[in-house]
């Protein structure tokens, strides 16, 4: 008579518990890659659909458009990500930006400053709006929504004082009768309007400069560390010895240039100093910054998944664009990505206990 040993039993029994445990794990990395690329994997698929329903969507004239098209708010977005890292947020960006295209085509049209004196100085107007965020905020322990909303009210009328409200192009007749005899540098248009052997567009390439360099700064200095670490616990940070009046002026600091070089590319493409400049930028550039969450399953404010997540918008728009549809549903079609990265990030993207 056959028998079996006891023995055996156990060894039994945990192999055949061990085959669900394996596909329950398997299951679970399945899980984790789709959301870690879920972003990349909408994009990979935005683009064959719209590439099978309009071929010339795939035409390297088309993307570079695109890439172009989201350079602007793709700079926002890299400054607001930084500010987001140290546990605060600018809401002045656009202002700041529309504030830009208007001192930008002001030094040029009025002054008549060429573009090697134009742009450090709409660079240093953006410094020195960010550092007046961060003393409202740090010093003066203002809530940075308060402060930045403050200064966004303040920027916009600002900006329209100098020419009474009207915008700013070649023989514009300024408040005292007489006209300005300025014009745009034709080496400052370069910014916005070349194209590198005729296809890379300098913009695309100034986005990917910024991106590279917030990048390396957030993700692989000490600084970048005690960036997040400031966001994260402000008050262990400080108990380490760091400075974090001095992280959190850096962030604003680098979110106010950032957002001026934003507006200096705009002023170089379309020429002119256009007071309704800037009118979506903010919430543009806030929705690419909060996409970015979902990047990599990162759950965290990171340049990267900011560069992504504009142009995952920008080709979503694009596409929708070639295919006529009508341009009203744009504002519901952004609204709706962003409620789906979010609803990936803190939902679908939570963890099971």
């Amino acid at each position: 008579m056959t028998t079996i040993d006891d023995d055996t039993l156990p060894q039994a029994s945990g192999r055949a518990k061990a085959s669900p445990q394996s596909g329950s794990s398997r299951l679970a990395a399945l899980g984790a890659f789709l959301r870690a690329g879920a972003v990349f994997i909408l994009l990979a698929a935005l683009v064959v659909g719209f590439t099978i329903a309009e071929p010339a969507f795939i035409n390297i004239a088309n993307l570079m458009s695109i890439l172009q098209a989201v350079s602007v708010v793709a700079i926002l977005g890299a400054g607001v990500t930084v500010t987001l890292a140290v546990g605060g947020f600018d809401l002045s960006i656009g202002a700041v930006a529309a504030s830009s295209v208007m001192a930008a085509s002001y030094a040029m049209i009025v002054w008549r400053l060429d573009a090697y004196a134009t742009v450090p100085l709409v660079l240093a107007f953006g410094a020195l709006v960010g550092l007046v965020n961060a003393f409202l905020i740090v010093r003066l322990k203002v809530p940075d929504l308060l402060a930045t909303l403050a200064m966004m009210f303040l920027l916009s009328g600002l900006q329209l004082i100098p020419t009474a409200g009207r915008s700013i192009s070649a023989g514009l007749t300024l408040p005292d009768g007489s006209k300005a005899t300025g014009a745009y540098d034709p080496t400052f248009l370069l910014i916005g309007r070349y194209s590198i052997f005729g296809t890379l567009p300098v913009a695309v390439v100034l986005m990917a400069v910024v991106a590279v360099a917030l990048f390396i700064l957030t993700e692989r200095t000490r600084i970048g560390r005690l960036l997040f670490a400031t966001g994260g616990n402000e008050v262990a940070t400080r108990l380490a010895g760091a400075s974090t009046v001095r992280l959190k002026t850096l962030a604003y600091v680098l979110s106010g240039t950032l957002a001026s070089l934003g507006g200096i590319v705009i002023a170089a493409r379309v020429g002119r100093g256009d007071v309704s400049s800037g009118g979506s930028l903010l919430m543009d550039s806030v929705a690419a910054a909060l996409i970015g969450f979902a990047v990599l399953n990162l759950r965290r404010p990171n340049v990267l998944g900011t560069i992504a997540g504009a142009v995952f918008v920008g080709v979503l728009l694009n596409g929708l664009t070639m295919l006529n549809a009508p341009y009203y549903t744009q504002d519901f079609v952004k609204g709706a990505v962003l409620v789906g990265a979010l609803a990936l990030t803190y939902g679908l993207g939570r963890s099971n206990p």
